[in-house]
């Protein structure tokens, strides 16, 4: 089966439902590996026991950000070649970047307070992952807000493709202005900077991450389909309805009534 078969709803579902299990028993047990390297993973000589706050923390923030760039591809697809599926995919990733995105903003927040002496503070990195986001939140709005799926699918892939430009920002703050936090010590020029005893739990929870929100979103999307299927069967059954309704003055049955 090509890429091209996936743009057809039916085949995606069908394929998907058999994807979906293996995915999940991966996700559990690269999760279950990088908790367990987690914890064997030696305290960190300045920071003590808090520095594992690193293995929740890093792959929720990288995956924050990697949502977003899967939106923006799903955008353009939106946009430019119409694919059938590419707003149901931006849509079903939404709230799992969202969710993402909060959880880097929680565990930052815990992890600050011993390091920083507080739970938050208006830096360039902290700033602009909040506003990635709000950015989440106010494209589910938009979603909500908009009751012509083409319009919405269209407005929302505009938002998305413009709020790409704080991807950039928000990778680049620690280079650019004087932050708290602390310069890239695995994705460097020079080689990861970390610790083995610290780089291998983190690579497996950051995959492990990426493997739950690859059955997530699948998840996510084939419950997106199934719902627009339903809405259109809804509508049909509705302009059946109005198309066959008696002429005025008579009486018919009364909508929804048992």
């Amino acid at each position: 089966m090509s890429l091209i078969d996936l743009a057809n709803p039916t085949r995606f579902l069908a394929l998907t439902a058999r994807l979906l299990p293996w995915l999940a028993l991966v996700t559990v047990v690269l999760l279950a590996a990088g908790l367990y390297l987690s914890a064997l993973a030696p305290d960190d000589y300045q920071q003590g026991a808090t520095v594992k706050i690193m293995f929740i923390h890093v792959p929720n923030a990288w995956l924050s950000m990697f949502v977003w760039g899967v939106m923006s591809l799903a955008s353009l697809g939106t946009l430019v070649w119409r694919h059938p599926l590419a707003d149901v995919a931006a849509k079903a990733a939404a709230p799992i970047g969202a969710s993402f995105t909060f959880l880097a903003l929680l565990t930052g927040s815990l992890w600050g307070r011993p390091m920083w002496g507080t739970y938050w503070e208006w830096d360039a990195r902290l700033t602009s992952v909040l506003i990635l986001f709000l950015m989440y939140l106010g494209l589910m709005a938009l979603w909500r807000a908009v009751e012509d799926p083409t319009r919405a699918a269209r407005a929302a892939a505009v938002l998305t493709l413009v709020g790409a430009i704080n991807l950039p920002i928000i990778k680049f703050s620690v280079d650019w202005w004087n932050t708290l936090h602390q310069p890239a010590s695995v994705m460097r020029m020079g080689g990861p900077a970390l610790d083995k005893s610290f780089l291998i739990p983190l690579l497996v929870m950051a995959i492990g991450f990426s493997f739950l929100f690859v059955t997530l979103h699948v998840a996510a999307m084939r419950n997106e389909i199934l719902r627009r299927r339903v809405r259109s069967l809804q509508m049909m059954q509705a302009r059946a309805y109005t198309g066959s309704a008696p002429a005025s003055g008579a009486t018919g049955p009364i909508v929804g009534a048992a």
